[in-house]
């Protein structure tokens, strides 16, 4: 299954309709959808190592962009839209939690975190700054820090030594299927408990 789903991620990540995919994806998991940018952004990094500065530029750029719709949400929409969606994630408890022992210090850790590392997930910090009403402009260049840090050292790495990942992934595709598999459970888990 998953040796499928690798390879068409990497023929699709090839495709014309590669960059619009990436900017769409980037948007929306910063705001209301559950999967990373990264399972299209890796993918086309590594078919067009050449592109990989681009394809971090479009991510970063649409990902502050969703992030700032997620604060947009949060202001602005929250029982209409922001809430539901946090409930059919199953994340408005621990939104509840966050929101009740955070203040704007808190916040901007977590922009920074989130941003880099999807811990807490983006659309969740995202809103809660909304609802919290946190400054825009410090929204805004934490973001653009964070996500481009992340998208920009990716893509650094995918694009020097690229080859070689996609050569190490080849050879050892059952292993990493284990360890992804395992990353799932060991994330899921977590999730549930908090």
């Amino acid at each position: 299954m998953f040796r499928k789903l690798y390879d068409w991620t990497l023929h699709w990540a090839g495709s014309r309709h590669a960059e619009p995919a990436l900017a769409a994806v980037s948007f929306v998991e910063s705001s209301v959808f559950p999967i990373p940018a990264d399972v299209l952004f890796v993918p086309m990094c590594l078919a067009h190592p050449e592109r990989a500065m681009r394809y971090a530029l479009i991510a970063t750029i649409t990902s502050v962009l969703g992030g700032v719709f997620g604060w947009a949400l949060g202001v602005y929409a929250f029982d209409l839209i922001a809430r539901p969606v946090l409930e059919f994630y199953g994340k408005l408890a621990a939104f509840e939690a966050l929101r009740d022992g955070t203040g704007h210090g808190a916040i901007l850790v977590m922009l920074v975190t989130s941003g880099l590392s999807h811990l807490p997930p983006m659309k969740v910090v995202t809103i809660l700054s909304g609802v919290l009403a946190f400054d825009l402009k410090l929204f805004i260049l934490s973001a653009i820090v964070a996500r481009g840090a992340r998208f920009y050292l990716l893509a650094w790495l995918l694009r020097r030594y690229g080859v070689r990942i996609i050569d190490f992934i080849e050879r050892r595709f059952a292993l990493l299927s284990l360890g992804v598999a395992l990353l799932i459970g060991v994330v899921w888990a977590a999730l549930t408990l908090l």
